[in-house]
């Protein structure tokens, strides 16, 4: 990404982040315990939701100058380990984590299949993926096929993010199952990337 994205990110995502991001989050993240990995941390945005019944999260922020900015921001909290870890070759034993929490991060990996597939090799059993993803349009015609347009251009300049990805359907197909899975527009966005799925997702 470079530290020109890592510096321009926050503000890029401040009014989605005031207007509907943060209380997803807060929501989400409510009833998250015991250890948990943070994928693809980014600067840190789930911070201030963690829960006192989280033992410990493992963030896991590939981008150095994304890092940097992560540090700073959790220093001081000790249940907060930064590690510098990439979601298709995750360096954890199987079965790690309690609950994997992804938010706007699989639109951005390389490889979706093998970072999903590393998703459930960390989880427990009874473990679950807490997740926000944006993902290609399918109520709006117009907008998928500016996303199809804009795709190539997008992204090498947005830290890799893919417009046209239906992440909770790669998550069905590697076998995941949903107890919960909301569909919604994510407002204060860019339109093209406003579609967004979320919810809880466990092992069958």
């Amino acid at each position: 990404m470079g530290w020109w994205f890592a510096g321009f990110y926050d503000g890029f995502m401040e009014r989605a982040e005031r207007e509907v991001l943060g209380g997803w989050r807060k929501a989400l993240l409510a009833d998250v315990e015991g250890e948990v990995l943070d994928l693809g941390a980014g600067t840190g945005a789930n911070v201030p939701f963690w829960s006192p019944k989280v033992d410990h999260v493992v963030a896991a922020e590939p981008d150095p100058a994304m890092a940097r900015r992560l540090r700073d921001r959790v220093r001081g909290d000790a249940r907060i380990e930064v590690v510098p870890a990439a979601a298709e070759a995750l360096p954890f034993a199987d079965a790690a984590f309690d609950v994997v929490v992804s938010t706007l991060v699989l639109c951005t990996v390389r490889d979706l299949e093998r970072s999903i597939a590393e998703i459930r090799r960390v989880l427990r059993p009874e473990g679950k993926l807490v997740f926000v993803e944006h993902v290609a349009s399918e109520q709006r015609p117009l907008r998928r096929f500016a996303q199809r347009a804009l795709e190539p251009l997008w992204t090498p300049i947005a830290g890799g993010c893919h417009l046209t990805r239906r992440t909770h359907v790669a998550l069905e197909r590697a076998g995941f199952r949903f107890e919960s899975l909301t569909r919604e527009s994510m407002r204060g966005a860019l339109p093209i990337v406003r579609e967004t799925v979320r919810g809880v997702a466990r092992l069958r």
